[in-house]
């Protein structure tokens, strides 16, 4: 960038990401003055960040994990895996970056570090960590769902001599773990996916799990060519399904109960999905899995049979049962998770059983004793969906913080705007499909939304839009009441936000994609209903 203290934009992009790259490209093309800056030294968002061994796309996989808007793009790029690979995707973005020239207006290493809204000018003032200050009409807030790493607050963690890394910060050099004690904190999907992988070549791992999970295998596998090229040819009527299911795939949603099959045919239809690998198990058996306890614990059982049969020793097995609905936490592929269990390396430790007390410099002391390592891995995930822009605190009308505003509950409206916020959209922001859906979709379509709503405040001339007073209480209530028709609000978890000490209770997640997309259109039909317009000053 040029020399100067202080820049003047059309708009800010916060991430480099999926949703911050397209927001990237279609503000250019209204012609506006945009940047974008990212914290990382690469773009890809989160897979800038997470490089940690094992880690994959689990949802939708390839060939639908991308862009959707050029068909061109989609005819330029080879997925190799159905599962593909974190070094695939960073590689695909990095590609995107290019195919659209998207580099001379992004600035990496340049981390966003205040933003406050100057309601005389119309106008957010931004301080870059570079020493910068800017300034811009708009502020786009594509910061990530799964960006604000969230490192335990377990005593002595400052003090262990040995290495450590967190999943959600891995290095770019190489990590290894040969002939090293290994311990690794947290068996989400991040834990599931490095275990196996760290276990092959250290000597000894340390599995310290908090909450058993229910995981499914990947099956991964190469896509073949011929499916490669129907799969370009048949784009169109691809992307049309993918945006009209709930989830932004383009597979059918099933609507039968898994009540009306007898056992037989439940356990053969699952058996089905286990040996094909994938979610399917979860979202392309019954409509009523999410909705419907009973239904619920068919899959439940299954696949704590199968984590029977798959773990040799009875007790360990036990410890690995979850106990909750399946699906309600974030459901996760593997390869091989609950068989590493199997190896003469691998010891689990059960929290709920025999919990950490401290971190020592040699290693994890836990009540029953010192488990002694060389390396302590923290795959303990993010403050999730909310994190990254609570942590970014803006502050809009009178000086409120975001954080203050959200103190008591997440509010929005349309999952994209906050009301005393002007002029700011998140892309992914809480009360919005987010991390229940086709992410790279879903970040198109409210970055599309998006361009259009600054494209008609260019057009009528117009200086701010805010959400009104009351439409973001409506809109929580909205969301609300679908989730409360299913199970995901019964069982904590990330989405709940019971991850973080102090974070208040709230599923955040608006989870009838189809319906949240049709009402975006018609309040920008509707002249944008529910906001406040004020004149460009």
């Amino acid at each position: 960038m040029p020399d100067t203290e202080h820049h003047s934009l059309d708009a800010v992009v916060i991430g480099a990401g999926f949703g911050g790259m397209y927001a990237l490209h279609l503000l250019r093309g209204l012609g506006l003055k945009v940047r974008a800056y990212d914290d990382a030294d690469s773009v890809g968002g989160t897979w800038a960040w997470n490089r940690y061994p094992g880690a994959r796309v689990d949802f939708p996989g390839g060939p639908y994990y991308c862009y959707t808007f050029s068909r061109e793009l989609v005819r330029d790029w080879d997925w190799p895996e159905s599962q593909p690979d974190q070094p695939s995707v960073l590689a695909y973005l990095n590609h995107v970056a290019d195919r659209f020239d998207l580099r001379r207006d992004i600035e990496l290493r340049a981390r966003v570090t205040a933003a406050r809204y100057d309601e005389a000018a119309q106008r957010w003032q931004l301080d870059i960590a570079t020493g910068e200050r800017v300034s811009a009409r708009f502020l786009i807030c594509a910061t990530g769902a799964l960006s604000a790493a969230n490192r335990p607050n377990i005593p002595g963690l400052d003090r262990f001599a040995g290495e450590c890394y967190h999943t959600g910060l891995w290095p770019q050099r190489p990590v290894d773990f040969a002939g090293k004690r290994v311990g690794i904190i947290g068996t989400g999907s991040s834990g599931v996916q490095a275990i196996p992988v760290i276990a092959r070549t250290a000597a000894h791992l340390s599995v310290f799990q908090r909450t058993p999970q229910y995981a499914i295998p990947a099956r991964n596998r190469p896509l073949d060519a011929a499916f490669r090229r129907d799969t370009r040819e048949q784009w169109p009527l691809l992307r049309a399904m993918m945006l009209e299911t709930l989830a932004g795939t383009p597979f059918p949603s099933p609507t039968r109960s898994a009540l009306e099959d007898s056992p037989q045919q439940r356990e053969a239809l699952y058996e089905e999905h286990w040996q094909r690998g994938g979610l399917g198990i979860a979202f392309g058996t019954y409509g009523d899995l999410m909705s419907n306890a009973e239904s619920n614990a068919t899959l439940c059982e299954f696949v704590r049979e199968k984590i029977r049969r798959a773990v040799h020793d009875p007790d360990i097995a036990r410890r690995l049962l979850p106990d909750y609905p399946i699906g309600t936490k974030r459901l996760i592929l593997d390869e091989g998770y609950y068989e590493t269990y199997n190896r003469s390396n691998v010891t689990l430790v059960d929290l709920r059983e025999n919990p950490i007390i401290e971190i020592t410099p040699q290693g994890v002391r836990t009540e029953r004793g010192e488990h002694a390592l060389d390396m302590l891995v923290l795959a303990t995930g993010f403050d999730a969906i909310t994190g990254a822009l609570t942590r970014l605190n803006p502050r809009g009308r009178g000086g409120l913080p975001l954080a203050e505003a959200w103190a008591g509950r997440f509010s929005t409206y349309l999952g994209l705007a906050v009301r005393g916020f002007p002029n700011l959209f998140m892309i992914h922001g809480p009360e919005s499909p987010s991390v229940l859906y086709n992410m790279p979709l879903g970040a198109e379509r409210q970055a599309e939304w998006i361009r259009d709503c600054i494209a008609d405040l260019q057009e009528r001339s117009l200086g701010g839009i805010e959400a009104a007073p009351g439409v973001d209480l409506e809109w929580g209530r909205t969301v609300a009441d679908i989730a409360d028709q299913t199970l995901f609000p019964r069982t904590d978890s990330w989405y709940t936000g019971a991850n973080i000490p102090g974070k208040h209770r709230q599923f955040p997640v608006h989870l009838d994609a189809p319906q949240y997309f049709a009402t975006l259109q018609q309040v920008a039909a509707a002249g944008y209903a529910g906001f406040s317009l004020e004149p460009a000053r």
